[in-house]
């Protein structure tokens, strides 16, 4: 039996709206490298600017405001001077580990595929 015979249009259909809400938020070329980035530990923008190359500081600034209004990267100020600001991921942040790990191991594949032509 197949998806279509077994579910419908209306299952067709949450399915999507769930791929296009995760897809609405990891969206675009910076934010799986940052999460990606931040998997490894917490780290301040500069570490982050130099573990993600060609990122600019705007787009680097931009992306971690939208992660972190979408609480997957928290952003904590330390009273230091000069003032010290760290991000790291949240829980909810470290719940797409599965998703991140199975892109990377999709990605070792493809890769191999294409090369393999």
């Amino acid at each position: 039996m197949t998806l279509k015979e077994k579910h419908g249009k209306k299952a067709c259909l949450a399915y999507l709206l769930a791929i296009t809400d995760a897809l609405e938020i990891l969206n675009g070329k910076w934010k799986l490298p940052i999460l990606i980035s931040l998997r490894f530990g917490d780290k301040r923008f500069g570490q982050m600017k130099e573990e993600i190359p060609k990122i600019t500081d705007r787009m680097l600034s931009k992306e971690l405001k939208h992660l972190e209004t979408n609480l997957l990267v928290k952003r904590t100020v330390y009273d230091t001077r000069p003032v010290t600001v760290e991000y790291s991921l949240t829980d909810y942040g470290y719940s797409l580990d599965e998703v991140i790990e199975s892109l990377k191991n999709w990605g070792i594949n493809h890769r191999k595929k294409i090369i393999a032509k």
